[in-house]
């Protein structure tokens, strides 16, 4: 978020909401309609966001119709964020996707970044080769990993923590392993 003007965490979840919402100046957006969300993002953000970090994937908020779809299709999970996110970005601005979307996405809006000559950058998030300035980071004090820690548990608990995260269970936003 170092050097952005304006950081908007849309979120369907209202306690990682909360959480985001006591970093300096982030402002939130409660993702209720993912019909509606892209548009109104659009205006919120007065003309569309220079840039949109996709870090949803196959977690996002699937809406009904989009279950139906995927049921007879060979898409899973969600694409609606990468939908809102064609939607919510502005003419020449960039989609960093770096959430995991594992399966063909038949609703890809090519077109919608095709158009409006949106740069598309895919990857998931390189975290090795991130690591050292990570950590840097963490030494300067730039950044404190511990406010977004809320659950740690011992590697030998490693199906329960996924639960807990996959389950959204207990207000989780961040669940570690320690050895």
């Amino acid at each position: 978020m170092a050097g952005a003007e304006r950081v908007i965490a849309v979120d369907p979840v209202q306690h990682r909401l909360d959480k985001a919402a006591n970093y300096n100046g982030v402002e939130t957006y409660f993702l209720e309609d993912t019909a509606q969300a892209g548009t109104e993002l659009y205006e919120l953000a007065k003309g569309g966001a220079d840039v949109i970090i996709d870090c949803v994937g196959m977690d996002g908020l699937e809406p009904v119709k989009e279950k139906a779809k995927n049921l007879v299709s060979l898409q899973s999970g969600t694409i609606s964020p990468l939908q809102m996110a064609s939607q919510a970005v502005k003419k020449f601005g960039t989609v960093q996707v770096t959430g995991v979307y594992m399966t063909p996405a038949s609703s890809y809006p090519l077109q919608e970044f095709f158009m409006r000559d949106i740069a598309v950058k895919h990857g998931q998030a390189p975290i090795i080769h991130l690591m050292p300035k990570i950590y840097a980071m963490i030494a300067e004090g730039l950044f404190d990993p511990t406010q977004i820690i809320t659950h740690s548990l011992p590697l030998s608990e490693a199906a329960q923590a996924y639960e807990i995260f996959d389950k959204k269970e207990d207000k989780n936003i961040k669940v570690v392993l320690k050895p």
